[in-house]
């Protein structure tokens, strides 16, 4: 495959991807990864930036947690099949994403932000955020997770 220069290894991937699965007569793949592709190109005109790993990654991250939000509404609502559908557009897309952060290393990075900013109630839970934000691995990190983690920690 040519690569484009400046073109993200990622992006290449999943627009090989489209190919495969259109070649493969997989229509639901097709539409999903088709899906990820136009909210990747929407993403870089709104943000005039060219399309690089970061990009892909944030743009896909966005897609999943709001179709795992969606799968809660659906749910409640006794949509099973719309739930199955996202389930599965999930974990085409979770293929291009890294491995989050989680269990015993978020826990003990979480420590380590309290240890570091000195903060021991609830209140100053922007601080520990702050400081995880600015962590080397802060694009893996799930803050969703790390939030409840600090407000166990915090009193």
């Amino acid at each position: 495959m040519v690569q484009i220069f400046g073109m993200s290894s990622l992006y290449e991937q999943l627009r090989a991807d489209i190919i495969t699965s259109m070649k493969a007569r997989d229509s639901e793949k097709t539409t999903g990864l088709r899906t990820a592709d136009a909210a990747i190109k929407r993403a870089e005109m709104d943000t005039n930036a060219t399309i690089d790993d970061a990009l892909v990654v944030s743009t896909l991250r966005k897609a999943v947690k709001n179709m795992q939000d969606a799968n809660t509404e659906f749910a409640k609502a006794g949509r099973d099949d719309l739930v199955q559908n996202n389930l599965k557009e999930i974990a085409w897309l979770e293929v291009y994403l890294p491995a989050q952060i989680t269990g015993e290393k978020l826990e003990r990075m979480v420590a380590e932000a309290i240890a570091q900013t000195g903060a021991e109630t609830k209140r100053e839970m922007g601080k520990v955020m702050g400081v995880l934000k600015s962590h080397p691995e802060a694009s893996l990190i799930d803050f969703g997770a790390a939030s409840k983690l600090i407000q166990g920690k915090l009193s």
